[in-house]
């Protein structure tokens, strides 16, 4: 699986062994090459609604930037290394594609434009590297996007979110003609659940021959929540989920079992702490737009994260910001950093972000050290602190009441609260994330030193 990441590197790949545990094995790229992503110009833009599929032995995503516009990747290990990312049309305002290769060889892509309502079909080489025609319009739809093209019993699919990401519905395409023209039916739809959307998803058919459905629901301040429907086929239509008030229309169950994969697996979450102990960040993290490599080290200091400053102005505009998801319903992430090498004017610690740019760490002005809080580019010192080296920093959280508040510690036993209760909700398309930061407001000088992030929550809502 992967999924949109827009101004963040790189997407991440995940592995199932039974479609609900995951974890995540890879990243596809690490920098999209235009020079607004080395400047952290980018924000929302980047890579949205990508597309994986498997073919010819070899795994393809496809994803469109709203910018730059369509791009590939292939792999023939998903956990190994793919392909750099290859700009097959640089064009502005398209989005969401979906490659086919049809019986016969011939490769197709289906696509969206900018804010939805066109789905275009191009042809498409076999390789995967080129289009072969302008595209031509197959369906216009309310907000229509995000198609996703697959063939079943001599019938051509299009599975479309439409009506909006927090408002929509499902619908599903078919035709013998991929051109069309195509039949309708709505297959998905809010209903009575308090599941909204439902929205961008996507068909699968397991080995023994089950089919489910992927979508995600726009929640703040968590961000679009993946969820998985039981899929049966009528008539040559899916029903997903539970038709409960027998209109004809699916809605999204809260609980069903488990695919059939012939063994029990292990309950695993994709990963979150990190001791740092590796040469290599997790998987798991992931760089606000192009990282500066030569800035941030894992070998410098053995054990440690090392962020050296860059200059910048507040929060939201320094670079190598090393973040992740926030995961879970409640909890809490905590790290250690070591102020021995921070540098006048460099400010380090921890971060939560949204729409605003909420951060807790360190200062150094004037020769001294002061705990602080950033609320969105709003500096408030809490305290001096003496010139010690470690200093512990956390964050908690409740994504049910949308409340988070920063604690900074000088022995990680004792926490103090520092008087920033905050909310966050989707900024840019993205959901809440944490992480670690270092910049400095006058130069390019001074290095953090982070010994670890450790995180802890609740994976399921009791209230």
């Amino acid at each position: 699986m992967v999924c949109s990441e827009f101004h963040y590197m790189g997407m991440p790949v995940l592995e199932s062994d039974d479609m609900v545990n995951w974890k995540i094995i890879n990243q596809v790229y690490s920098k999209i090459n235009f020079p607004e992503y080395n400047a952290n110009k980018r924000y929302g833009g980047g890579s949205w609604a990508p597309s994986i599929r498997y073919y010819n032995g070899k795994f393809w995503i496809y994803f469109c930037t709203p910018n730059e516009g369509l791009f590939m990747s292939s792999a023939t290990d998903p956990a190994s290394e793919w392909t750099p990312l290859l700009n097959v049309k640089n064009i502005s305002g398209w989005e969401d594609p979906c490659p086919l290769w049809d019986d016969d060889g011939q490769a197709y892509i289906g696509r969206s434009q900018l804010g939805g309502g066109t789905i275009i079909l191009h042809k498409m080489s076999a390789d995967g590297t080129k289009l072969l025609d302008d595209g031509r319009e197959v369906y216009n739809g309310p907000v229509a996007e995000g198609t996703k093209l697959f063939k079943k019993d001599g019938y051509y699919y299009m599975s479309i979110p439409e009506g909006g990401v927090s408002t929509g519905w499902q619908t599903v395409l078919r035709a013998k003609n991929i051109y069309g023209p195509y039949e309708k039916k709505i297959v998905l739809e809010q209903g009575n659940t308090n599941i909204n959307g439902p929205h961008q998803g996507a068909l699968v058919e397991t080995p023994k021959g089950e089919w489910w459905f992927y979508h995600f629901q726009s929640k703040d301040p968590l961000g679009r929540i993946a969820h998985l429907q039981p899929v049966q086929w009528n008539d040559g239509w899916p029903l997903i989920g539970m038709d409960n008030d027998k209109n004809g229309i699916g809605e999204p169950v809260k609980e069903w079992k488990k695919p059939d994969v012939g063994k029990k697996v292990k309950v695993s979450y994709p990963q979150t702490s990190d001791e740092f102990s590796d040469t290599k960040p997790g998987w798991q993290w992931q760089i606000n737009h192009n990282p500066v490599n030569e800035n941030w080290s894992l070998t410098e200091r053995p054990g440690y994260l090392r962020i050296k400053a860059i200059k910048a102005g507040y929060l939201r505009e320094a670079k190598n910001m090393f973040t992740q998801k926030l995961m879970g319903y409640s909890g809490e992430a905590t790290t250690e950093l070591d102020c021995k090498k921070l540098e006048e004017g460099q400010r380090a610690g921890l971060f939560c972000t949204g729409n605003t740019y909420n951060a807790v760490g360190v200062l150094r002005k004037n020769g001294e050290n002061h705990i602080y809080v950033e609320m969105n580019g709003t500096i408030k010192v809490i305290a001096g602190v003496p010139m010690v080296s470690a200093i512990y920093f956390k964050v908690g959280f409740d994504a049910i009441d949308n409340r988070f508040v920063f604690y900074y510690s000088l022995d990680n036993v004792k926490y103090s609260e520092c008087n920033a209760v905050f909310s966050v909700s989707s900024g840019d398309w993205k959901g809440t994330r944490l992480g670690l930061f270092s910049y400095n407001i006058f130069n390019n000088s001074g290095e953090a030193d982070f010994n670890w992030f450790r995180y802890q929550c609740d994976k399921e809502n009791t209230r």
